[in-house]
């Protein structure tokens, strides 16, 4: 097994990968563009407690730029799994071997379901680094790998694998049941990323709250009654094992914690997601992991935009997006299901600017609404009472979102503001002002923008 290819070069792959490729030039990196310029321009680094270096193998954007591997270590995130299978098949022989080092516990289902054969070695990390920037992982506590056959046997790519690590001062253990070891962790996960998240620290603050044990403890309780009904029976004291092993780590963040800190996506369906998901297949109820979940994607996921949202901003307590979604939750009172009642011969829909503006909380003292075109050319500026009074955003056309070429996605009218026509095509964002804002308008004489 001379030929290795590291997917990734993450807090994972970069550490491992590393250390691989420190004393064999047999080792490559598949890499995305921004983390290839930087392996390329500066090479791959790790520094740690313990000491730093910095080697510089292989490394691409496509894996049919580097050598033809024997081996493949997937070390990318769970949620790019479809995309790099996709990237590997290029490359895969009958004889080429794939070991997982991610999180989650169906990677290698996923894995022999593609590519039909047996042809998948599982893996679990432990340890505790990230990534500092493009390049560069910081690596603080463990350093390990566990791996084995789904059969569980020892077989002679499994030996080969794990002295591939030894060589280079690693410490990998072949264990006998490997899908029991990723449940385990699977276990750590599910409790630990989420509420590092929900509590914004440590792993210590919540090992140090007496009420989070409980919470803990049926956090695990959900995971293993999962796991059971996978055929994939827990040790029944695993919610205490999970907290004895904390204890070494109670300075830690997360891998999500990080994730969410650089507003990189996490993890969140691949875990505690999973577990939900599974839950409902086998009719095991999931309460606590579903919730975990529901309030991880809240908190996580970024702030809607784009085609579609219209972004409420200036004089505010907060600023705010809505997309269509949510302005069709608007009450009916401010809906206009036909345009034509108050533009005739115009069939289409539209969401009352007064309804709109009743939800932020504006600021003491705002007295104008500024509507601004999505190119930043053009905008008209009213007073509040104006905009509340007349103001209708159309946003449907013959039952079809309005189009860019008709001044979608959103197009300011004023029927009945006669001479103060403010008319704006492409709004994506309403600006709260005290005083007049911006107003591109030509004229107070129906001029049009």
């Amino acid at each position: 097994m001379q030929r290795v290819m590291v997917v990734g070069a993450g807090a994972v792959g970069g550490f491992f990968g590393a250390h691989l490729a420190r004393n064999n030039p047999d080792v490559s990196f598949l890499l995305r563009p921004r983390t290839l310029q930087a392996v390329r321009e500066r090479g791959l680094t790790v520094r740690s407690a313990t000491g730093s270096f910095t080697v510089r193998p292989p490394a691409a954007a496509d894996p049919r730029d580097l050598p033809a591997p024997d081996l493949i270590i997937l070390s990318v995130k769970a949620y790019d799994l479809d995309e790099v299978m996709d990237q590997i098949e290029a490359v895969m022989t009958d004889r080429t071997v794939l070991l997982t080092l991610q999180n989650g516990v169906d990677t290698e289902d996923r894995l022999i379901a593609r590519f039909k054969r047996d042809c998948v070695v599982g893996g679990v990390a432990l340890i505790y680094s990230k990534i500092v920037e493009p390049g560069v992982i910081e690596h603080y506590k463990r350093g390990s790998v566990a791996i084995g056959e789904l059969m569980g046997h020892k077989s002679p790519r499994v030996l080969q694998i794990a002295e591939l690590f030894k060589q280079v001062g690693l410490t990998c253990q072949v264990v006998e049941d490997i899908r029991r070891s990723k449940w385990e962790k699977m276990c750590w996960n599910c409790v630990f990323n989420p509420i590092t998240v929900l509590i914004n620290d440590r792993v210590a603050k919540a090992l140090d709250h007496p009420e989070m044990l409980s919470v803990i403890h049926q956090i695990v309780g959900e995971v293993a009654a999962v796991a059971a009904g996978l055929k994939v029976p827990l040790d029944a004291d695993m919610a205490d094992k999970v907290l004895r092993w904390s204890q070494e780590i109670r300075d830690i963040h997360t891998s999500m914690y990080d994730d969410w800190k650089a507003g990189r996506p996490t993890e969140i369906d691949s875990l505690n997601g999973y577990i939900v998901q599974k839950g409902r297949e086998l009719g095991i109820p999931t309460p606590v992991n579903e919730a975990l979940t529901a309030m991880i994607k809240t908190i996580t996921e970024r702030e809607k935009g784009g085609p579609g949202t219209i972004r409420i901003d200036g004089a505010v307590i907060q600023p705010m997006t809505l997309d269509r979604e949510a302005l069709a939750k608007l009450p009916a009172e401010h809906q206009v299901y036909d345009l034509s009642t108050i533009l005739p011969n115009i069939k289409g829909k539209g969401i009352r600017v007064k309804g709109i503006l009743e939800v932020p909380a504006l600021a003491i003292g705002a007295d104008h609404v500024t509507f601004h075109s999505q190119d930043g050319q053009f905008a008209a500026s009213l007073t509040v009472k104006q905009a509340t009074e007349y103001g209708v955003l159309i946003s449907e056309l013959d039952g079809q979102p309005l189009p860019e070429s008709k001044g979608g996605p959103f197009r300011l009218v004023t029927p009945g503001l006669g001479d103060l026509c403010a008319h704006v095509k492409g709004v994506t964002r309403i600006e709260l002002t005290k005083g007049p804002g911006k107003d591109t308008r030509p004229s107070i004489k129906g001029s049009h923008t």
